[in-house]
């Protein structure tokens, strides 16, 4: 089940324009969020501890309270991993917590099934995560950290078939 949070962000929008705070300009395009050099000053992003290293005790569990939850792909501002300090929006598929953290994989649209990298991505289809209904991939060679207050609206739930598969390349990932 996914939900269209765009009429609060505009309301947050507005209201924030209206108190002359922070950066509030949105994307140009709906759904293609613009690259960003800098986290945005939204709760624990601007220290980022850096990407999670250790065994991932994925759960799914995706919960249509507005909230964000494992199991579901949401929209959020991603560090680079060469420069923790600049990165950019992305898709990421909600994974796990750890302590105040959420964990998650990134998607793509690119396809990488030949490539060195191959074996870092897993093919998920398409779903309403992406409005130009283009198939997707989620990379399980690297694991973010998110902070669960600079997540910016939910894309979808993703299927507990293709949850399970995720984790299973994540879980057989060096």
């Amino acid at each position: 089940m996914a939900f269209d949070f765009r009429p609060l962000g505009k309301l947050i929008l507005r209201s924030l324009r209206s108190l002359g705070t922070g950066n509030t300009k949105a994307p140009s395009r709906p759904g293609q969020p613009k690259a960003q050099s800098r986290p945005p000053a939204v709760g624990l992003q601007s220290s980022y501890p850096g990407d999670f290293r250790g065994r991932v005790q994925a759960k799914y569990a995706p919960k249509p309270d507005g909230q964000p939850d494992p199991g579901e792909i949401v929209w959020s501002w991603v560090p680079y991993e060469e420069d923790h300090t600049r990165g950019k929006d992305r898709p990421v598929l909600l994974i796990a917590r750890d302590g105040q953290w959420l964990l998650g994989l990134m998607l793509t649209s690119k396809d990488h099934d030949n490539g060195r990298r191959a074996g870092d991505y897993v093919d998920i289809g398409s779903g309403p995560w992406d409005r130009q209904g283009r198939p997707s991939e989620i990379n399980v060679g690297r694991v973010i950290r998110l902070d669960p207050q600079a997540i910016r609206r939910e894309g979808a739930v993703l299927g507990k078939p293709q949850f399970q598969e995720v984790v299973r390349a994540l879980q057989g990932h060096p």
